[in-house]
């Protein structure tokens, strides 16, 4: 099936499952149609009847946001129906709000704890570090005053120390970031750490100017310990089901890592 196809579908089914008086509609009479009516939902969206139908329908028509978010409140979806539709109209899904330790599970945080003695760290989109564990900040130079990945970087000396490979993979880096906010173009959470960054660091306003685009994924990462030397680990990078904008990197050893002093 298509995307349309999808939308039609879907659409269709949710307009379906509701009942009248679900939405404060009151009735007369022997209904032949199986939920609401399009019309009733045009209304309840306060959208024009032929515009609905020809969403409904799966035709070539433009949607803005306002309007998806006011036909999800009249089919009374939920918050993964809302993201649903919107990808189905073809649309970036609306940023989840939130502060920044929100709804960070004890089980994701025994996880990432439990990764030790290799090191993990949980983080959002605009990655913002959420979790990191003893064996993170240990190997990777973390402060506890960190609070962002790429500003830590760029502006936190032991960590930028603890990468052996520090100018190679600055480029890399400021690329996966810039696809990664091309995800999500109205998130101002990724305008905020650009605007610091430019700000404290003018390595990353030159790199940033470059408009290069990588494509984030499995990786190796090197990285120089002054007790342990240099070490080589694989960088799995893992999306949380239920949260989908939250991000759990696992770093698994390519030699053992054991008996790393504090």
């Amino acid at each position: 099936m298509t995307r349309r196809d999808q939308l039609r579908d879907f659409l269709r089914t949710c307009r379906a499952r509701l009942r009248p008086d679900d939405v404060g509609l009151v009735t007369a009479g022997r209904r032949r149609t199986p939920g609401l009516r399009r019309e009733e939902v045009a209304a309840l969206a306060g959208v024009g009847l032929p515009w609905y139908t020809w969403l409904e329908q799966g035709r070539d028509i433009t949607v803005s946001t306002e309007v998806l978010d006011a036909i999800a409140r009249a089919l009374r979806l939920s918050g993964p129906e809302r993201t649903h539709l919107y990808l189905l109209a073809g649309l970036n899904p609306p940023v989840e709000g939130g502060s920044r330790d929100a709804d960070v599970t004890p089980e994701l945080r025994r996880l990432v704890d439990a990764w030790h003695p290799n090191p993990a760290i949980l983080r959002d989109r605009c990655w913002n570090l959420l979790v990191v564990n003893e064996a993170a900040r240990t190997l990777f130079g973390y402060a506890e005053t960190d609070r962002n990945c790429l500003i830590a970087f760029f502006t936190n000396p032991r960590h930028r120390e603890a990468h052996t490979h520090w100018t190679a993979v600055a480029p890399l880096v400021v690329a996966a970031f810039r696809a990664d906010a091309a995800h999500f173009p109205d998130d101002p959470g990724f305008a905020a750490v650009v605007a610091d960054l430019v700000d404290r660091s003018p390595e990353f306003a030159r790199l940033w100017a470059r408009h290069e685009v990588g494509r984030p994924g499995q990786t190796v990462k090197a990285v120089r310990h002054p007790e342990a030397g240099e070490l080589l680990f694989d960088l799995t990078t893992l999306v949380v089901a239920d949260r989908p904008d939250r991000y759990l990197e696992l770093y698994n050893p390519r030699s053992l890592v054991v008996g790393l002093p504090g």
